[in-house]
């Protein structure tokens, strides 16, 4: 393991290398973390549990010779205070997607990777990132991607999804939706939001964090951003995957548009691109690959499970060897459609 940093403008990303004990060159591994504080690992302080599944698939994926960089988003990990006294206000996609290129050079210039077998292994908003990066045209462009969690709708229509499923339990709720739609429409046109107090907290929090000047203008292009815009664009192997556990995006709202993308790229696409959308397995997926079990409590649209330590470790390291072997397929060419 090998702690890596490189320069972004006037700040420092930093990340963990991982190379496989073996001779010659190797495939290499970018992995993009989801939204908000979620580190390198795939952990976030906003989410109870540390499974780390960012870090358990690097791991399996060293024993069978992939190469792996993962890194910390400037606005997450140990960094994020002396990064965001530079960054308020001057966050955007594109700044996000320099993050990525950054960690696809870095890796890139290490001599024992192969620059024609990279691939990106990304989460949730994460994703979206990984799919800008690569319709652009890159100097070091992707042999293919995985994307796990993929908004299939826009990043505003899945958060409104999550506020209406709340919404549903009150008495007014439907009165509550149209005054949520009315704030984001204002939100959309660069208006000030004024929300009516009558919204629940709930609501009130995501609207006043939406419009955080600290947070502009990366939040309001966030919100109509999409993987199945990007999607037909990309024109390397791609897997989609989504757990019907996942309560951030749906199974079927986001999964079935990627999917039917995917379908239709079979007949469609270059016979060399081949994409694969697994929305049914393994059913217990969450949203930061972590194992959700029975009866699990939904709270502030995430759904992670407080496992006892020893049942997590053991289950979560079950699911890494499971999806780095349907990597290693895919990182093959192996991938069966």
């Amino acid at each position: 393991m090998v702690e890596v940093t490189w320069q972004l403008g006037s700040t420092s990303v930093y990340g963990t290398l991982l190379r496989p004990a073996r001779d010659g060159q190797v495939p290499g591994v970018v992995m993009v973390a989801g939204s908000g504080p979620t580190d390198r690992d795939w952990n976030s302080p906003l989410l109870p549990g540390s499974n780390g599944s960012a870090r358990l698939i690097a791991e399996s994926l060293q024993t069978i010779g992939f190469a792996s960089l993962r890194y910390d988003k400037r606005a997450s990990g140990p960094h994020v205070q002396e990064n965001m006294r530079v960054l308020i206000g001057k966050l955007d996609l594109q700044s996000h997607v320099d993050e990525f290129a950054g960690a696809v050079r870095t890796l890139a210039s290490q001599d024992f990777i192969r620059n024609d077998r990279m691939f990106a292994v990304a989460n949730s908003e994460g994703t979206l990132h990984a799919l800008n990066y690569q319709i652009h045209a890159p100097a070091i462009p992707l042999a293919g991607l995985v994307l796990i969690g993929a908004p299939g709708r826009s990043v505003g229509a899945v958060a409104r999804g999550q506020v209406a499923e709340q919404a549903r339990a009150l008495p007014n709720g439907d009165a509550l939706m149209a005054l949520y739609d009315q704030a984001i429409d204002r939100f959309l046109a660069g208006q000030p939001m004024a929300p009516d107090p009558s919204l629940p907290e709930g609501a009130q929090t995501l609207l006043r964090a939406l419009e955080t000047p600290a947070n502009q203008p990366f939040a309001r292009e966030l919100w109509t951003a999409d993987a199945s815009t990007l999607l037909p664009q990309v024109d390397v192997p791609m897997l989609v995957v989504i757990g019907k556990k996942d309560i951030q995006v749906d199974w079927q709202a986001d999964g079935e548009p990627l999917q039917s993308l995917t379908e239709w790229s079979l007949t469609e696409w270059s016979s060399a691109t081949r994409c694969y959308c697994d929305l049914a397995q393994p059913a217990a997926r969450q949203h930061v690959s972590q194992v959700a079990r029975t009866g699990l409590q939904r709270s502030h649209g995430f759904g992670v499970a407080e496992w006892p330590r020893g049942v997590l470790s053991q289950r979560t390291r079950r699911f890494a060897a499971d999806q780095t072997n349907q990597l290693s397929q895919f990182g093959r060419g192996q991938v069966h459609m």
